[in-house]
């Protein structure tokens, strides 16, 4: 495949690769970054290409196995972690402290949920995004998306309450 083409098949789908990579990543720079990673590996495997007939679903697969990638990345997550304990709020607040606080703990609890619940509970809960859309970012059927919502829900609030 040559440049043109590969211009011509996959730019148009550039927008939809990002909205898919900020719905997973919850940050546009990171977005940006791994969009760009995927035209690269995506230019890499230029001549398999020839044999795909959906570019648009193997461009967006492609970002999202590479956010899927990231998010798994202990030193990402990490990265991410002190980026959060910098914006925390202003411990002389009591009222924003105690919240600060019970926010910490309900994100330390969805990271402890399987990955699939995770990535589900954040996508729906936190970016609010429809269950057609986590269907479609994620290959998931709307039922299973559901029963993971409501597992994933309960163990959260059982496990709270426990701390509580």
């Amino acid at each position: 495949m040559d440049a043109e083409r590969f211009k011509r098949e996959l730019l148009p789908y550039h927008r939809k690769m990002f909205a898919v990579a900020y719905k997973l990543m919850e940050n546009s720079n990171d977005a940006a970054d791994l969009v760009q990673d995927a035209y690269l590996k995506l230019w890499e495997k230029r001549d398999a290409l020839e044999h795909i007939d959906n570019f648009e679903a193997f461009a967006i697969a492609t970002v999202r196995h590479l956010c899927l990638d990231q998010l798994r990345s202990t030193r990402y997550n990490q990265a991410r972690d002190w980026v959060e304990l910098e914006r925390a709020p202003d411990p002389s607040d009591e009222e924003q402290t105690e919240l600060s606080d019970k926010a910490r703990q309900v994100r330390h609890l969805i990271r402890q949920l399987p990955e699939a619940q995770q990535q589900v509970v954040r996508m729906r809960d936190i970016q609010g995004c429809t269950i057609d859309e986590i269907a479609q970012t994620t290959g998931l059927q709307a039922s299973n998306i559901r029963v993971m919502l409501s597992r994933a829900r309960k163990r959260i609030r059982e496990a709270f309450l426990h701390y509580t």
